[in-house]
């Protein structure tokens, strides 16, 4: 289709302000309109058409720059539509190289490429720690081994021979980042992405590790050792720095976070910094108002008598007999929950005695 010169169609210079557009298309207008006596209707669409693009910024960059506003028959002057059906992706995209260049174009740099991204840091590892009540109690350290990426011990992590230097990167030509093309249903598009080969640094070492193949960084273990402090809490994470992954060519390490997990107690049920125990309670012991004995987290036993008027429904606080407290001083208490054993038969004398009592 033959391109239209929209400013000979109004009779204007390419560099007219929108003053004078507006009043050659009046004046146009006026002379060819169907309705007036010498009027032309084939010329009159031209004249609008003509000023429906040029009287619009946009579309008269976009005019000046293309030849045509009318990229397919979806176009609709004063509010463009495209018809991608018709519309050729392929030939537009050609002309602005890629997708970061038409936004850069068109929009104030949005989109732009960001060059030259450096090695990305090595991960962190999360790892599971069981542990007793006890050991949570007093303390204790730990040492395990985790498979991961170190540092390779051949090259230092710099992937290659450092006397030997390095060279430009063949796969990006030292730019850090290629061109990946993609076609799809609306035609071809390119998209920047960093550089597979030297990881976005532009160049490589001139002799590659063969022990690491250039990355800077092999899989084995790590050799943990972690100091777990008094009252530490079941789930707590305790970070370990720079015992995660190494990252490659020398980029960080990452974290190691050790996750606690508390074995459950045979005797102790934890319940923040405060333990609790069960204890069967012989009823004739209560009435005789005899010293219970009660076990501690610490191993040792502790005698304690039931207050008058107590309920046996409540637990029992013993102060200072719970887990340490990490965040502040002294520890939780202990709360002793009762379960009353009756037994199974009264001697004679015995039900004497309690009928005497009770009486």
């Amino acid at each position: 289709m033959e391109k239209k010169d929209y400013y000979k169609i109004l009779g204007v210079s390419r560099n007219a302000s929108q003053e004078e557009i507006k009043k050659a298309y009046r004046k146009l207008a006026h002379q060819y309109h169907p309705d007036k006596p010498g009027g032309d209707e084939k010329k009159f669409k031209e004249i609008n058409e003509a000023y429906q693009v040029l009287s619009d910024e946009k579309k008269r960059a976009m005019y000046d720059r293309y030849g045509t506003v009318d990229f397919g028959p979806g176009f609709e002057a004063g509010a463009p539509q495209w018809d991608f059906g018709q519309f050729d992706f392929e030939n537009i995209w050609g002309d602005f190289g890629d997708l970061s260049d038409f936004f850069e174009t068109f929009f104030g740099g949005f989109g732009t490429k960001q060059k030259r991204p450096v090695y990305q840091r090595g991960s962190d590892i999360e790892v599971i720690q069981e542990i007793t009540l006890e050991e949570a109690f007093w303390g204790t350290t730990k040492e395990f081994d985790v498979k991961t990426f170190l540092t390779c011990d051949a090259c230092g992590g710099m992937g290659g021979d450092k006397s030997s230097g390095v060279k430009t990167c063949p796969t990006c030509n030292g730019r850090g980042e290629i061109k990946e093309f993609q076609r799809t249903f609306f035609g071809s598009f390119s998209q920047i992405k960093t550089c597979p080969t030297c990881g976005g640094v532009g160049n490589i070492p001139v002799n590659l590790c063969s022990k690491c193949n250039g990355t800077g960084r092999i899989k084995g273990e790590r050799h943990i050792k972690v100091e777990i402090l008094p009252g530490v809490s079941n789930n707590q994470l305790i970070k370990i720095k720079g015992m995660g992954e190494a990252g490659e060519r020398g980029a960080g390490t990452g974290d190691l976070y050790v996750r606690i997990k508390i074995k459950p107690h045979k005797i102790f049920e934890r319940q923040g910094d405060d333990l609790i125990v069960k204890k069967e309670l012989n009823i004739l012991d209560l009435l005789l108002g005899k010293k219970i004995e009660i076990p501690t987290i610490s191993g040792r036993k502790i005698e304690v008598e039931i207050p008058p008027n107590f309920n046996l429904k409540d637990y029992l606080r013993i102060p200072g007999e719970g887990m340490p407290r990490m965040h502040s001083y002294g520890r939780g208490d202990l709360l002793v929950d009762f379960i009353i054993k009756t037994p199974k038969k009264l001697s004679p004398k015995l039900r004497k005695i309690l009928e005497d009592e009770l009486s």
